[in-house]
């Protein structure tokens, strides 16, 4: 996956996830002929060689941090036409990646989001206050930035010259918030897409437990309020 200009570039985060991580990178449609990015954020596990036997190409940002994953797998980019963002857990199922990109390649929409709420959900998948944080961002996104959203979910895809424009900044847990609010400011158009959510494999670093959950939504809303006032 490595050599000329792909039309698609996928980048995967990833901590400690050399359970599923190959699972991931396999399972990611062939036709598309991907750009596939998975970044080490850190990992004292085989994250990274398992990626790479599977075909990915690794980057590493040692700084902890799901934004500052997402901004390494960016400053690796070859100007692909869209890039797709997914997590490593196996939670999304990387061959809705079709469904994703459509929209955008066929010139309907810049931006695409899969929402989670919007489709069926293992039980079990999301715990009761990831449910409740995500209906709070979605009504701030719906009501303050006019924006109507269910979910911040990270499968997500955006066109790359879009992308640049959001001017992305935030190395934590405010990424998908930051991108959403920034999108809305500057009125890109965007599809939510319905998508499956099953149990991850492994322990999730944020949902697993209730106070790291707490911190990440403080987080999030911040972020939120805090983009009310953002300029491009």
């Amino acid at each position: 996956m490595t050599g000329a200009r792909a039309e698609v570039a996928v980048i995967i985060p990833a901590l400690n996830e050399e359970q599923s991580i190959g699972r991931v990178v396999d399972a990611i449609p062939e036709d598309l002929a991907p750009d596939v990015i998975v970044v080490d954020n850190g990992s004292a596990d085989r994250t990274a060689e398992v990626a790479a036997a599977h075909g990915a190409r690794v980057v590493r940002e040692p700084q902890r941090g799901y934004g500052a994953a997402c901004l390494a797998g960016i400053a690796a980019l070859r100007q692909p036409e869209v890039v797709a963002f997914l997590d490593a857990d196996f939670s999304d199922d990387p061959a809705l990646l079709t469904s994703l990109l459509r929209p955008i390649l066929e010139g309907r929409v810049d931006f695409t989001i899969g929402s989670r709420m919007l489709g069926a959900r293992e039980p079990g998948a999301l715990p009761l206050h990831s449910l409740f944080g995500n209906w709070l961002a979605g009504v701030i996104l719906t009501y303050l930035y006019r924006h109507p959203t269910t979910d911040l979910g990270p499968f997500r895809a955006i066109r790359y010259s879009t992308l640049t424009k959001l001017r992305m900044q935030d190395r934590g847990f405010g990424w998908t918030m930051e991108m959403q609010a920034k999108a809305a400011r500057l009125r890109v158009p965007t599809a939510e897409i319905p998508v499956p959510y099953r149990r991850r494999i492994g322990r999730s670093k944020i949902t697993g437990s209730l106070w790291p959950s707490a911190q990440a939504a403080i987080i999030i809303l911040t972020t939120a309020f805090r983009l009310l006032w953002w300029r491009p």
